[in-house]
């Protein structure tokens, strides 16, 4: 099933990297068909091509709508090599047969990315060159469909090795690629239509994928699929695993909630925060972060809002991680950062993350919006007696800030810009508040003028009886449970601030 290459017809939106494809065919003998700016792309290569206006008899129509749609075009991809009847209508209407298909969509995304007008984004609702994509893809058995550009490289590579020829198997995975775009392509429109964000979460099979050298565990088979390179720049270290993406996923949505304020380091273990501070330095906030639990950060993950200076960098240094994410770092910190051979070094690109969410449950999809809400000091309402003080609502934000992003049942224990300790993915929120408890003092911090955030409403008074005990003088919580005042009366009772915010935030 092998078969030569004779005659190809290219339609593309972009010419980034045609020309080395275009100079393969011209070498092996491969004749030319295009249509309009591909057209004089070729031509100004100085290489021979046909107008696909010759085969169809008709000119470019209706402002460019209508170029391809035409039997000579689709029937030369189509018709079937060993099949008497089609070769002969081949041959009776004069057909010629097309071997090779190469398209590049319209981009329709990038279109509706840019904010154009409807009327610029239908006019990138590509529909010949859908067409020649789904038909060259169908005859895969006599033709090669190359559907995207970043496709050239790779089918000059297997043309060149094969002296011209395709084998059924290549085709056949061109085939599968070639639906694949289609199917994307017509699922960013269908999402347009019905006004879906994010379109391209919908279809991930499309983005492009990266096989991971494990999953979860060693025995588990992973891939991501997305554009790593879009939103990092890897400067040192290793391929990231399952696990390190997990974890970098929940760093860059923990430290994004404080991007645009002082220094901020946070450091990650099993997508929880064992340590965050806020400082006026970065090597304070790291040192602030690290003090919260330095034997949790053993090989976890760091990410900051700020610049890693050689100060800082020196400190880190110390601490075994598995990954450090900045935005930027001097030349000497990141020199001094290379020494550890497998340390994965991140720099952050200024990158729009989605606002969807995916997960695979029983013989379906759970898809929910992101949990974009942050609430603030302004939003807080007050329902104890005692109102919290200007240092405590600063402490209040920065927990319940951590609390957004850390698993349930959760409660977290902050003082002002620094975190203390939290209870994580418990099943009772008074175990949650107790682990936390004991945590902060097992690293040797007083919780006396502390603050509380819970992800949840109280149904009992246990927790701010527990969190009292300990020295918490301030809480911040949802609110919403129908015993509420048992809460809130204990706080009364005993001089404690407490603040609700009507939003709650479990994370699973």
């Amino acid at each position: 099933m092998s078969k030569k290459i004779q005659s190809a017809l290219i339609s593309v939106y972009y010419k980034d990297g045609l020309e080395p494809l275009v100079r393969l065919l011209h070498e092996n003998g491969v004749k030319l068909y295009s249509t309009g700016g591909t057209q004089t792309f070729i031509e100004n290569l100085n290489i021979p091509v046909t107008a696909a206006e010759e085969l169809t008899g008709y000119p470019s129509i209706f402002g460019g709508r209508v170029k391809t749609l035409h039997p000579a075009i689709m029937g030369g991809i189509l018709y079937r090599r060993d099949d008497e009847g089609d070769v002969a209508q081949a041959k009776q209407y004069n057909i010629p047969a097309i071997d090779l298909v190469v398209v590049d969509l319209y981009p329709f995304e990038e279109t509706v990315a840019s904010g154009a007008s409807e009327e610029d984004v239908i006019e990138k609702i590509d529909i010949g060159g859908i067409s020649l994509i789904r038909a060259t893809a169908k005859n895969f058995k006599d033709t090669l469909i190359v559907s995207s550009r970043s496709q050239y490289a790779d089918v000059v590579k297997l043309l060149a090795a094969k002296g011209g020829s395709t084998d059924i198997e290549d085709r056949r995975d061109y085939a599968g690629k070639a639906f694949g775009v289609s199917s994307h392509y017509d699922g960013a429109i269908n999402s347009y239509f019905l006004g879906k964000e994010d379109a391209a979460l919908y279809d991930f099979t499309n983005l492009p994928a990266q096989t991971l050298r494990y999953g979860e565990n060693p025995h588990q088979n992973a891939t991501f699929h997305g554009d790593l390179d879009g939103i990092f720049e890897k400067l040192h270290g290793k391929d990231l695993s399952y696990n390190n993406l997990v974890d970098v996923d929940a760093c860059v949505n923990l430290i994004d909630e404080f991007v645009g304020g002082d220094p901020t380091f946070a450091i990650i273990k099993h997508t929880n925060a064992c340590g965050i501070a806020t400082a006026s330095t970065a090597k304070e906030a790291y040192d602030n972060a690290l003090a919260c639990d330095p034997v949790s950060a053993f090989g976890g993950v760091v990410i900051t809002n700020t610049n890693v200076d050689l100060s800082t960098a020196e400190e880190l240094n110390k601490l075994f991680m598995e990954i450090l994410i900045a935005p930027s770092f001097s030349e000497d910190a990141l020199a001094l950062l290379k020494s550890k051979k497998n340390r994965i070094l991140l720099k952050r690109n200024a990158v729009d993350l989605p606002n969807v969410m995916f997960k695979t449950i029983l013989n379906g999809v759970l898809v929910q919006d992101k949990d974009l809400s942050t609430e603030v000091s302004e939003q807080f309402t007050t329902v104890t007696e005692k109102a919290p003080t200007a240092s405590e609502l600063t402490a209040l934000e920065f927990a319940l800030k951590v609390c957004k992003h850390t698993k349930s049942n959760t409660i977290v224990l902050a003082k002002e810009n620094q975190l203390l300790a939290s209870g994580t993915g418990q099943t009772s929120r008074v175990d949650a508040l107790r682990q936390a408890i004991d945590k902060a003092k097992a690293f040797g911090f007083d919780l006396t003028g502390a603050v509380m955030a819970s992800d949840a409403f109280f149904p009992f008074a246990d927790c701010v009886e527990i969190a009292h005990q300990a020295g918490i003088t301030s809480v911040v919580q949802p609110g919403g449970s129908i015993r509420d005042k048992d809460s809130v009366e204990y706080c009364n009772a005993n001089g404690i601030s407490m603040v609700t915010t009507g939003i709650r935030h479990f994370k699973h």
